[in-house]
């Protein structure tokens, strides 16, 4: 039988408020704890939430790694490379190597009666995966891009369709401005997407690959590059390894160099500015952790001195000064769990509500999306609890040798 088990389960149970010193200080403990573990729940979830949004927006209009012409990333002028089926396959084949798809870029300006637009016209083929613009669709629907006729058919911003005040299924002129003069196309447009990502949705819309392509006066196997979707981001460093080693610096049949970039790389200041937030992460949780381990030395503090007479008792009868330690060690784990039960609660529902019901709004002009976004990770919740527990508990070790200095004689007649 464990006895200080068993004594700390019966102290607990049966501690009530007629005790006026240290009932508070127990409540207290558990608010502290309860509410510095929600804060850290809280502070995870939309993190991680709001990085994964974003990083995934960042994504959706490119990809995790470009290969493009070496010229097109030492200016801003964008320069073809050859992308068949041959080096489409080349690219495919790389081990880490998830979905590739070929894109071409062509400046151009959309203009209406009353107004026109300058934008940045992105073709797309038959692989082109939609699955990004279809979950951002506001109007319509995603085209059937093609690589070997036109369909006139396009997807622009809501952005885009406000300024021109053009509505969807409305025929839009777009004017081509290049060493060729100026070529004019009529496009019909058949959906509107709205990210809130607003460096793209101000500049980016989409058409299909045949078209861009025959714009830009390229051969049939050249595009501005491909966009390669990896199966693990977390591994993004070692596939682009293997493109440095396989991909880049080789020569197409035009002369032209390939070379590779990954979307941290092409997007450096979005990915820093994520990046800072793992540190205020790390900061919140440390001064939670404080917090609660603060409360909980004050509140054993007032206990042991609570129970000073117990104390007492137990050492005349031979008790050792470590087997009463263990029996405030244990009343403390209960009063650590009841508050991490507490935490949980407070944190988890208030996290269900903002998810069902986005009660916590933003401006998406500035962080890019409507309503702060929050993630369930389960194995990270666990892990934070069970870190706040041992942490709880083993700043409470220094405080329990102050048993050792009770002294029996005095602590008997101590009330």
């Amino acid at each position: 039988m464990n006895l200080p088990l068993f004594i700390a389960r019966r102290i607990y149970r049966h501690h009530d408020a007629k005790r006026k010193v240290s009932s508070p200080a127990i409540a207290i403990a558990i608010a502290g704890i309860a509410v510095g573990l929600a804060v850290m729940i809280i502070s995870i979830s939309v993190v991680l939430g709001f990085k994964h949004t974003v990083q995934n927006k960042v994504i959706g209009f490119g990809s995790h790694i470009m290969v493009t012409n070496f010229m097109s990333q030492m200016s801003s002028s964008d320069y073809p490379i050859q992308m068949d089926d041959s080096m489409m396959r080349v690219v495919q084949q790389i081990s880490g190597v998830k979905h590739v798809e070929r894109y071409v870029y062509k400046q151009g300006i959309l203009k209406t009666d009353s107004d026109f637009l300058g934008v940045m016209f992105k073709g797309v083929g038959p692989e082109f995966d939609s699955t990004f613009i279809k979950e951002n669709l506001v109007e319509g629907s995603v085209p059937t891009f093609s690589d070997n006729t036109s369909s006139n058919k396009i997807l622009i911003s809501k952005i885009m369709a406000d300024k021109l005040h053009m509505k969807l299924g409305q025929r839009v002129f777009a004017y081509f401005i290049d060493k060729s003069g100026v070529r004019l196309r009529r496009f019909t447009i058949q959906g509107i997407y709205q990210t809130n990502l607003n460096q793209y949705d101000e500049t980016i819309c989409f058409a299909d690959l045949y078209t861009i392509n025959k714009l830009n006066n390229w051969e049939t196997d050249q595009a501005s590059g491909a966009e390669i979707m990896v199966n693990d981001f977390n591994k993004l460093d070692e596939v682009e390894s293997l493109f440095i080693e396989h991909i880049n610096k080789t020569v197409d049949r035009y002369g032209e160099t390939y070379s590779s970039q990954t979307v941290r790389e092409s997007n450096p200041q979005i990915f820093n500015w994520l990046d800072l937030l793992d540190m205020n992460v790390w900061i919140i949780i440390a001064l939670m952790v404080i917090v609660a381990s603060v409360t909980m030395i004050s509140g054993l503090l007032i206990i042991i001195l609570e129970y000073t007479s117990m104390i007492g008792v137990m050492k005349a009868m031979g008790s050792l000064n470590s087997t009463i330690r263990h029996i405030f060690l244990w009343f403390a784990a209960f009063v650590i769990g009841r508050g991490l039960i507490i935490g949980n609660l407070i944190g988890l529902t208030l996290l269900i509500l903002q998810k069902e019901f986005q009660i916590v709004k933003l401006d998406p002009s500035i962080y890019y999306i409507k309503a702060v976004p929050v993630e369930f990770n389960i194995p990270l919740f666990v892990l934070i609890n069970v870190f706040t527990f041992v942490i709880c508990l083993l700043v409470l070790i220094g405080p329990s040798f102050f048993i050792s200095h009770i002294s029996p004689t005095k602590s008997i007649r101590y009330e």
